[in-house]
């Protein structure tokens, strides 16, 4: 590796000797090189994340942080946050072929309203209230329980509706 690389990541130095410039460079670097591997992972880090997902996303950007502030090695770094992608793809390979793994992993679905009826047991198991489950009807046009055959809480806490067909 070039000096110049060198000197502009402040490779070798202590966190508290970088530069502005240097954090300035390693945070353009960590970014793309972090774009890059959560690209490769081809999952979703975004919009409909699973707890599975979120997790891995915050590991990351955990790790990726301490490359740029230089609280730990630059390299490593980004070599670890492209091991918990390559871990985050394997696992949810393995969810693919084994519906216990992907339960474990990635959770499952819960049935909250049947036919009209509000299952308690189902709401009061997923720390929702009668509040959230109407909030969430307002906002998919939905005026009234009767209009419902099944709502279920979904693996990423959004709540999705199945209209009773008139």
């Amino acid at each position: 590796m070039s000096d110049l690389v060198r000197s502009l990541l402040g490779l070798g130095s202590e966190a508290e000797d970088l530069g502005v410039l240097q954090m300035v460079v390693r945070a353009a670097v960590v970014y793309a090189v972090a774009l890059i591997i959560i690209r490769c992972g081809k999952k979703r880090a975004l919009g409909e994340a699973t707890p599975f997902d979120v997790v891995t996303v915050i590991v990351i950007g955990s790790i990726a942080s301490r490359a740029v502030t230089g609280n730990a090695p630059f390299g490593p770094a980004l070599a670890a946050c492209a091991t918990f992608v390559a871990l985050h793809w394997l696992l949810a390979a393995t969810a693919i072929r084994w519906n216990v793994i992907e339960r474990w992993i990635k959770g499952s679905n819960r049935l909250l309203v049947q036919d009209g009826r509000i299952l308690d047991g189902a709401v009061r198991a997923s720390a929702l209230s009668l509040s959230d489950i109407e909030e969430a009807m307002r906002a998919r046009g939905i005026r009234c329980l009767d209009e419902i055959r099944e709502a279920r809480l979904k693996r990423s806490g959004q709540i999705s509706f199945i209209k009773t067909e008139q």
